[in-house]
């Protein structure tokens, strides 16, 4: 039951992972190769309910208007968002599982407010949507997460069942173990939240490994900064993320590739504010460039600082430090259409 005090994250959470919830009707190998493993389900499947309370809707779950669940499967959790949503998009990759859903809906009558598209999550370009919501295979978290939080469509926000270990790479802090390349990328443009941890022992077949449900929204305000150079950037860094920034970019394979991206810039005659072409690079000496890059680490405290114990803030500050100093990190010249997902977690 959903009451005045129970948050939007953990009512879906229930519902996701409940055991008493989701009744496996089909279970397999889908079509891709990639493993599905279903949440228990036992008799009391009709127990659970929305409760529609008066006045204040917390985070406003009952007056979605369309909500998208990636791998729905044979549609047990599809059919409780549809009891609260007025839409619901629902992206299956396995045909075998589009037919039941199909199936289902048009014998629930329920085929003008069912969207059933079969295809590749990682693939297809996302609609408009409130709420996100899956049970995704593990092995596409990482790039799923990317396409969420630096598509074009905006969404208010993303229920998701992963693997623990990645769960906690996610969620992970500056100067915490587990700080990644992910985290900061994601954390740029989006606020990350841990809800529950998800038992192995609650899936049929039973994985190796135990889960966590994680809730994702948007941000309000997003730092102004070109993405592009921002995902170059942290690439660079993260590379080694616990040796010192000073250590990083002295070394001789790092000038070499800021000074390649700097004549292209040049020789391509892209100009931007931040000064990122500003090298007259048919006379830029490798030394020359390596000096600059230590003199910005230097003189705005950085040499001996570590990628894994910095913030956002520091991060950004430092890439525009470099910026200012003419020195980019990504290739201007290359087109913008590249996959993000693939750019923000490569």
């Amino acid at each position: 039951m959903l009451n005045r005090s129970e948050s939007l994250s953990v009512f879906v959470s229930r519902l996701i992972l409940g055991r008493h919830f989701l009744l496996q009707l089909f279970h397999s190998k889908s079509i891709s190769g990639r493993r599905r493993h279903n949440l228990r389900g036992d008799e009391d499947i009709d127990k659970i309910r929305f409760q529609k309370t008066k006045g204040r809707q917390e985070e406003g779950f009952i007056r979605l208007l369309k909500s998208r669940e990636i791998g729905p499967g044979t549609g047990n959790l599809t059919w409780r968002l549809l009891e609260a949503c007025e839409k619901v998009v629902a992206v299956e990759i396995d045909k075998r599982m589009v037919e039941i859903l199909r199936s289902r809906a048009a014998e629930s009558g329920l085929e003008d407010r069912l969207t059933v598209i079969c295809s590749d999550a990682l693939k297809i370009e996302f609609p408009r949507v409130d709420l996100v919501v899956a049970n995704i295979p593990y092995a596409i978290s990482s790039p799923l997460v990317a396409k969420l939080v630096f598509g074009m469509n905006p969404f208010r926000s993303a229920t998701l069942l992963f693997q623990k270990e990645f769960a906690r790479r996610l969620l992970a802090n500056p100067g915490d173990s587990e700080f990644n390349r992910l985290a900061v990328n994601v954390k740029l443009v989006a606020d990350v939240e841990f809800i529950i941890d998800v038992s192995k022992r609650d899936f049929l077949p039973c994985p190796k490994v135990d889960s966590s449900v994680i809730k994702i929204w948007p941000k309000a305000r997003v730092p102004d900064v070109d993405l592009h150079e921002w995902w170059a950037f942290t690439r660079m860094c993260f590379g080694k993320k616990n040796k010192t920034l000073g250590a990083t970019f002295k070394q001789k394979k790092k000038v070499i590739e800021l000074y390649q991206l700097s004549r292209r810039s040049n020789e391509d005659g892209v100009s931007d504010e931040g000064g990122c072409s500003s090298f007259s690079c048919s006379g830029v000496e490798m030394n020359l460039l390596r000096e600059k890059i230590v003199w910005v680490l230097k003189s705005n405290g950085f040499e001996d600082k570590r990628p894994s114990k910095l913030s956002n803030e520091e991060l950004l500050h430092l890439l525009s430090c470099f910026n200012q100093a003419g020195i980019c990190f990504h290739d201007h010249a290359e087109t913008r259409d590249t996959n993000s997902a693939l750019l923000a977690t490569s």
